[in-house]
């Protein structure tokens, strides 16, 4: 059990981890935080997606933080100036850049066709579709409509109709995760599931909605504290094999949360991601931008160990199993409209990094029937079929690896991040 991280944490977790780290500036009526990046050399600002404050008690936090100001990682690579406010030009990576990335040219032009992928979040955005429109017209991916049977939104029940209370902050985290899904399997189908709020048993069954409806993807882009509930969670809404279930693994630095925690999910850790001279042509590094902001990890305090899992400091279920970009400044491209000004907004967080490997999932291919996806990474740990990052931490433990990159596994980005398809398949 994790004995270094106070209860007040813990809580604080559960009401809205990512605000945490913004006590810094106020901007707009949000927290806002302040990264001096090294790969921009100029400050990046950033606000809590207002979904990161839960609307009730109970509710879990979104995972996901949108850049207001400075020079993105993406800018400085191409020599771009960004005027003040503009919310006319991307701003942040998009798909080709995720696809290089990760080794992923190849497999999203072939792969993916007939797979869907699940995004599940809380409340209900009305522009959603047309805002995913817009996204994939500008980088030139089809079209992915309802009318062409390509994108579905349901609520929680499965209704196309009677769909929960509309919510502009949860709306942006809604844009972020079907467009990170797009820019990784293009041709993939989008089923959107919307629970009723953000509590946990909501959103669980918007998962077993989304399973029930034949997805084999399925993304979450949420977490909170742990507690004793945990287990029964999983048996609840977590316990589904021959589905690739991703969770974030949280934005407030280090320490568990859920359900990144539990057994039967792959847990996504965070990393920022930057152009470089090597061979890959990019590199990365653990997320951090304070000691209360950056990619989630540790040892769960309830979760026990899947088997699969072989590390030794920790005999609970240890966060997490692989990255991906998460990091506001070398954050990702999203276009929204709903409750703010319609256009282009960079985002980070670690809801960026679980739907990004939800796709790769679907671009590997359809689970077999009895498996649980979440081990596939480690049948190919230590090979070339993930980029391990051994750089950077985010924050203070008692065992180091717990939140400090190394070589091999490590809780901040897992085996690391994927490079191809290989690591994902059964």
């Amino acid at each position: 059990m994790r004995t270094d991280l106070p209860p007040t944490r813990l809580r604080w977790r559960r009401i809205g981890s990512a605000v945490a780290a913004t006590a810094a500036l106020v901007l707009a009526g949000f927290g806002t935080a302040i990264h001096a990046d090294a790969t921009t050399s100029s400050k990046v600002t950033w606000a809590a997606t207002p979904c990161a404050t839960p609307k009730k008690t109970g509710e879990l936090a979104c995972n996901s933080l949108r850049v207001t100001g400075g020079t993105t990682a993406f800018q400085k690579s191409r020599g771009v100036t960004p005027k003040a406010a503009d919310a006319a030009t991307p701003s942040g990576y998009g798909p080709t850049d995720l696809r290089s990335a990760y080794g992923l040219t190849a497999a999203a032009s072939s792969n993916g066709s007939g797979e869907t992928i699940a995004i599940v979040d809380a409340y209900n955005d009305p522009n959603a579709e047309a805002d995913l429109a817009k996204y994939r017209s500008y980088y030139g991916l089809s079209a992915c409509t309802t009318a062409n049977g390509c994108f579905k939104k349901v609520s929680q029940t499965g209704s196309t109709t009677s769909l929960p209370a509309s919510d502009s902050g949860w709306a942006e985290e809604i844009s972020l995760d079907v467009d990170m899904a797009s820019a990784v399997c293009p041709n993939c189908n989008i089923l959107l599931v919307e629970a009723t709020s953000a509590t946990m048993a909501n959103l669980g069954k918007s998962v077993n909605e989304a399973v029930a409806l034949g997805a084999k993807f399925v993304s979450n882009s949420y977490g909170g504290s742990e507690s004793s509930s945990d287990t029964s969670y999983d048996t609840s809404y977590f316990n589904h094999p021959g589905v690739a279930i991703t969770v974030s693994a949280g934005d407030a630095d280090y320490g568990a949360e859920y359900p990144a925690a539990s057994k039967y999910v792959t847990s996504v850790g965070g990393t920022a991601l930057s152009t470089s001279s090597s061979s890959r042509g990019w590199t990365e590094s653990v997320w951090k931008t304070s000691s209360t902001e950056g990619t989630g990890s540790g040892c769960s305090a309830y979760d026990a160990k899947p088997t699969w899992q072989t590390d030794t400091g920790c005999t609970k279920r240890m966060i997490a199993d692989v990255s991906a970009v998460a990091d506001p400044a070398t954050g990702v491209s999203v276009y929204d409209s709903y409750g703010v000004t319609a256009g282009w907004y960079t985002f980070g967080g670690t809801s960026a990094s679980s739907p990004i490997i939800a796709g790769v999932y679907a671009l590997a291919g359809t689970p077999g029937s009895s498996t649980y996806p979440a081990q596939d990474p480690y049948k190919k740990a230590g090979t070339a079929a993930l980029n391990d990052v051994t750089s950077g931490n985010n924050g203070s433990c008692t065992t180091s690896y717990f939140c400090t990159a190394t070589s091999g596994y490590d809780g901040p980005t897992g085996w690391g991040t994927p490079e191809g398809v290989s690591a994902f398949t059964g």
